[in-house]
């Protein structure tokens, strides 16, 4: 059983999040939280699996309680929920130690599949878009090794930070798996980075991904 806690300011999306997760046999949701400070006194208490966890809350704001709970229970996995799409929200955020984020009106089926992943130790950037809407663009900048990356290599890079995984940017690009391997090999030298999470949350810092 996967033991979340929920915390939002707003009453109407603790209860709307809490009945979606309850239809799931596999998910209870141990508490509801309207603030950080009552967020991170919760889960010292009660020790989720995952906590949901709004933005912009009052008392302390869930980057603030994001990153004590990462201190002091680095086990527990964050999901940051957000009517935002601007970037610096989801930065911080990540940079907090936050699993990944979701949009507030992300899809019933995603928000429990991406509990799971979380509760099992997962990054929601390997198999979810990193923003739920579509029409995400991508800005190029000339730094920090990126000028060494092909137009091809910015392309795979694109979409690692939208979550997508190598059998999806081998569709989408029209090139083999392994060409996409040989591609991800070659950006992660370049960025100097050691996987594809470390490069999505790279893509999000300069700048490459407007969300």
């Amino acid at each position: 059983m996967i033991h979340v806690l929920i915390a939002d300011d707003h009453p109407l999306i603790r209860e709307g999040l809490s009945k979606i997760l309850s239809l799931d046999e596999q998910i209870k949701v141990i508490g509801e939280a309207k603030d950080g400070r009552e967020a991170v006194k919760m889960t010292m208490k009660n020790y989720p699996h995952v906590v949901l966890m709004d933005i912009n809350m009052p008392n302390m704001n869930g980057i603030e309680a994001t990153r004590v709970i990462k201190n002091e229970l680095p086990q527990t996995g964050v999901i940051a929920l957000t009517i935002h799409d601007g970037q610096e929200y989801v930065q911080e955020m990540l940079e907090s130690g936050a699993s990944g984020f979701l949009l507030k009106d992300v899809e019933p089926e995603i928000l429990v599949k991406s509990v799971k992943e979380v509760a099992a130790g997962k990054s929601l950037f390997d198999d979810h878009q990193l923003s739920q809407k579509s029409g995400s663009k991508i800005f190029y900048k000339k730094e920090d090794g990126l000028e060494q990356l092909t137009k091809r290599e910015l392309d795979v890079l694109h979409l690692i930070a939208k979550g997508m995984n190598n059998k999806d940017i081998a569709e989408a690009l029209f090139i083999s798996e392994k060409t996409v391997k040989n591609h991800l090999t070659n950006i992660f030298k370049k960025i100097n980075v050691d996987d594809r999470t470390q490069a999505a949350l790279f893509a999000l810092k300069k700048g490459l991904v407007k969300l």
